[in-house]
């Protein structure tokens, strides 16, 4: 009998080869874009070939990999590190640091798909009830980058970053999406702004409750309006800018989560939990569109402006809206949120449906009270550990971990489905 470190040594060599004898056939093809309709037929066969090795490899031999990448589990990484540390010691099981840049400098529909193979991978990862729950414990951590911003922040209470501004006033951490020219539209700076911003929430012993908010806008449709959220810029996802593990995945995993959780802290004052959590109040102006509508269900109160509106056209687009599959339905049943997802059906905060998403709906010059209200609200001793509990009812952490492994896989296919491809390329041809 093969001891399993020589079965997984041999396993490993064996995919190594065969995606080395892969990679000189693609060398030998034209770019994806120039490929004759005979060629791009090869070329998808190639890949199956291949991904159904890469399936079964990782069927095998997950928490091994997974223990050889992180020391046995010793070391947290996130998915960025994760995906980059497998590319060194297993070659061909997901794309290089070279593949990824080269992939990252072409349209979306000229590239290879490359990150089709990291869905691979991290759905393995996610799925194992040994190795998935230490990656996503892993992603609750706080950021390098918010570490080393917090003693600054700490002192002043102010933080400007290109997305989102940070002000602690009062107790509160007050966050405000500022991509005035876009509608707040996601983009992976966006993303990169917004878990720094929620770190520092969590982190700071000033800070009770955390809001968020979309500033105004300098965009000509909206000049001078609060917006909350356009959701994913999609003429980012048709040039090729949004990835599936620097924005699609760590988005969910990352600041989503965290607030949702709490973020994990080194601290023997927090020896019950480990976990530093506290309520958040979102407030809708305009509309929540996309991730924007996304959002407001990870929220303990959320309250619209009587003029917004709602929507998740993720399903029009031809992606996944996030975790939105996961969570609407119990917000608002099945029925609904089969209308919402799979119709596009969009909701004004002035229908009484909406009311299952949306605590309070006021006219727009009643918002700043009513904001200050729900803040005052969720400042009672007790709120924590309830809404604490209430998250862990509702959401097992389990469930997410085990929607978030499929999701991993089946929203690297979307973002290269050709319908998706052809979509996005029209909208990103649209004026602004």
């Amino acid at each position: 009998m093969i001891p399993p470190e020589e079965e997984l040594k041999l396993a490993a060599g064996a995919l190594s080869e065969a995606a080395g004898r892969f990679e000189e056939r693609l060398a030998a093809l034209p770019a994806p874009a120039a490929r004759s309709a005979e060629q791009r037929a090869s070329a998808a066969a190639e890949h199956t070939a291949l991904r159904v090795f890469r399936t079964r490899f990782m069927a095998a031999h997950t928490d091994e990999v997974y223990a050889g990448l992180t020391a046995g589990r010793a070391v947290g990484l996130r998915i960025e590190e994760l995906v980059e540390a497998a590319a060194a010691a297993f070659p061909g099981l997901v794309p290089t640091a070279a593949q990824l840049a080269d992939e990252r400098s072409r349209r979306q529909s000229d590239k290879e798909g490359r990150e089709i193979d990291q869905g691979i991978f991290l759905r393995a990862v996610l799925a194992s009830p040994v190795a998935g729950p230490h990656l996503v414990e892993a992603m609750l951590r706080p950021t390098p980058r918010a570490l080393d911003l917090l003693p600054d922040f700490l002192r002043t209470g102010v933080l400007r970053m290109e997305a989102v501004h940070l002000e602690r006033r009062d107790g509160v951490a007050r966050l405000t999406m500022c991509r005035d020219d876009r509608l707040n539209a996601e983009d992976e700076q966006q993303v990169e702004d917004m878990e720094t911003a929620v770190d520092l929430a969590l982190l700071d012993p000033g800070v009770r409750v955390g809001l968020l908010r979309g500033g105004e806008m300098s965009h000509p449709r909206y000049r001078g309006k609060r917006i909350f959220s356009a959701g994913i810029n999609l003429k980012n996802l048709s040039s090729g800018d949004i990835s599936l593990v620097g924005f699609l995945l760590r988005r969910e995993l990352g600041y989503i989560n965290k607030i949702v959780r709490g973020i994990r802290v080194e601290d023997g004052e927090r020896w019950h939990s480990g976990l530093a959590d506290k309520p958040w109040v979102a407030a809708v102006d305009g509309f929540a569109i996309g991730g924007g509508m996304q959002l407001l269900m990870a929220f303990d109160h959320v309250i619209a402006a009587s003029d917004s509106y709602l929507s998740l056209p993720a399903a029009k687009e031809g992606i996944i809206p996030g975790v939105a599959n996961f969570r609407l339905a119990r917000f608002t049943g099945p029925r609904l949120a089969r209308q919402i997802i799979l119709g596009g059906r969009r909701l004004w905060a002035s229908e009484p449906d909406a009311r299952l998403l949306v605590d309070e709906v006021v006219e727009p010059d009643g918002m700043d009270a009513a904001i200050e209200r729900s803040l005052a609200g969720l400042a009672g001793e007790a709120v924590a550990a309830n809404r604490r509990m209430l998250n862990h009812a509702e959401e097992p952490p389990e469930e997410f971990r085990r929607y978030m492994a499929e999701f991993a896989l089946q929203q690297s296919l979307r973002i290269y489905g050709e319908d998706v491809i052809d979509k996005v390329g029209r909208f990103a041809g649209r004026p602004s």
